[in-house]
């Protein structure tokens, strides 16, 4: 809900107040947002600026702050109220008073405004919102006693226009907290998501802002020891309390029994493994064996596929050692993704790599995009690609920490909803299972190495592949396609999908 009265007085404010990431999360209008944070930033007094506006504004509504103990009740009822002196808005003495919660007395905070709206601490018992309507703060989120019921209590309030603003930092990997913050990555809940950690709020003047208060003078070396002193101080919890690295994690991301529901026996592999001589022979002799391998392997499977569904691509690379992987995915009806074959490449030289991708693109039907791993010797073939086909259908994806995290939940939810399939394959599916929680953030680990059937070392690269497909699938999303007319009589053409 967009309140103009609220945002033309918040042009009033001292620029220099709010730090940058408080300054973003007051920005946001959304409905519902979410904040996952490191402790002791400031966000809930960041919270209670912005409420104490809301609520002396005649076109605000009234807040109701749950925290999950009576100290972070008093405390928050306290800024808002220094707030509204700050704003020299008409607000009542903070009130003590007795609120009703079913079978007991709670004694609770509120101030009234001049507007007729009002901030109310209330317990976390999900029945104390029943019949009251404005804006919900649920503040540590991750400690209250039955968060799922006290949210969907919030949530009602959205129907008339109110607003949902929950705050926590992390208590466990199995946190309903967690699982909230994971579905909003998998675009399974349209909220808006704010994460900031540590070193986030440091970067935007945390610690010039705690000197400011104390009366101490700033400088980078004095803000490194205090960060590293901090961080010392948290010990095992530093993660957790500070960097929104959930406990309890590193398992496997994806459940076999996910996996094996998800396999289909008709997906076939193609492999090819290059001599180590190959890389010495004559550029025509390469290109020549390189096209007649793509045409006895790939050019009855790429007939075979149907015109009217839209195609993608993903590819994970390897030159020496580690494989290269191209998976290519076609839509089928109800918007599921499937493969109609995967290239795994060994010991192949650059160029060829390029032959071959360029190989299947141009012959893919309407081909919408692709994603390629640009760390490395992959920036190579991840920019070839995007200069031929164009930047609006390639992406080049540097797979950093903070790619996993806002992509490997969407990529694990098109399993949970089937949308998305692996053949039926050993070394395939240990890919898969690779893929570990590091940290809260599922990836390959490193050291994460495994042997394949073949005896060759493999190191998660389908499923990164496979990762890099399905994200293509989202980022080209009704995007343009390239066009083609095969020479080839196709194969089930008037067939739709498999």
């Amino acid at each position: 809900m967009t309140i103009t009265h609220v945002k033309e007085d918040r042009s009033l404010r001292t620029p220099t107040v709010l730090l940058g990431y408080q300054s973003r999360w007051q920005e946001d209008d959304a409905k519902v947002k979410v904040c996952e944070k490191s402790r002791r930033i400031g966000m809930s007094w960041d919270e209670a600026s912005e409420d104490a506006l809301l609520a002396a504004s005649r076109s605000g509504m009234d807040v109701f702050y749950i925290g999950y103990n009576k100290d972070m009740a008093q405390e928050f009822i306290s800024d808002c109220a220094d707030w509204a002196k700050f704003y020299s808005k008409a607000a009542g003495e903070i009130e003590e008073y007795i609120f009703k919660d079913e079978d007991k007395d709670i004694i609770t905070f509120r101030i009234r405004f001049a507007s007729g709206h009002k901030i109310v601490a209330l317990s976390s018992r999900p029945s104390n919102l029943r019949g009251m309507q404005g804006k919900v703060v649920i503040d540590e989120a991750a400690f209250h006693d039955d968060l799922k019921e006290l949210l969907k209590a919030a949530l009602a309030l959205l129907m008339w226009g109110g607003r949902v603003v929950i705050i926590s930092t992390h208590d466990g990997d199995e946190n309903p907290f967690n699982d909230l913050v994971k579905e909003i990555r998998a675009g399974k809940k349209p909220y808006s998501l704010h994460r900031i950690d540590f070193d986030d709020a440091l970067e935007d003047g945390l610690y010039k802002r705690i000197c400011l208060r104390l009366g101490q003078d700033w400088s980078q070396g004095a803000q490194d020891k205090w960060r590293d002193e901090t961080v010392d101080l948290y010990g095992d919890g530093a993660d957790e309390e500070l960097f929104c690295i959930p406990s309890q994690g590193g398992g496997a991301f994806l459940p076999i029994a996910m996996l094996e529901a998800c396999q289909d026996e008709t997906i076939p592999i193609v492999r090819l493994t290059c001599a180590a001589d190959f890389v010495d022979k004559p550029k025509r002799i390469r290109e020549a064996e390189t096209k007649e391998w793509c045409r006895e392997n790939l050019d009855e499977l790429l007939e075979a596929m149907p015109e009217n569904y839209p195609t993608y691509f993903g590819e994970d690379f390897g030159r020496s050692g580690d494989l290269s992987v191209v998976w290519p995915v076609q839509e089928q009806p109800g918007l599921k993704f499937k493969p109609p074959f995967v290239v795994e490449e060994r010991n192949v030289p650059f160029e060829q790599q390029k032959q071959i991708l360029f190989y299947i693109c141009d012959r893919l039907p309407r081909f919408r995009g692709g994603a390629l791993d640009a760390r490395g010797n992959g920036e190579y073939l991840a920019e070839v690609a995007r200069q031929e086909y164009g930047p609006t259908r390639i992406t080049e994806v540097k797979l950093s920490q903070e790619w996993y995290r806002e992509n490997m939940p969407r990529f694990k939810s098109a399993f949970e909803d089937k949308e998305t399939f692996i053949p039926k394959d050993g070394d395939t599916l240990d890919d898969h299972r690779a893929v570990k929680m590091i940290k809260g953030i599922a990836k390959v680990p490193d050291t994460g190495r495994t042997k394949g059937r073949d005896g060759q070392q493999r190191h998660g690269d389908s499923a990164i592949a496979h990762a890099l497909a399905v994200f293509a699938t989202r980022e080209f999303k009704g995007s343009g396609e390239v066009e083609y007319k095969t020479t080839v009589k196709r194969r089930f053409a008037t067939k739709g999908a498999w």
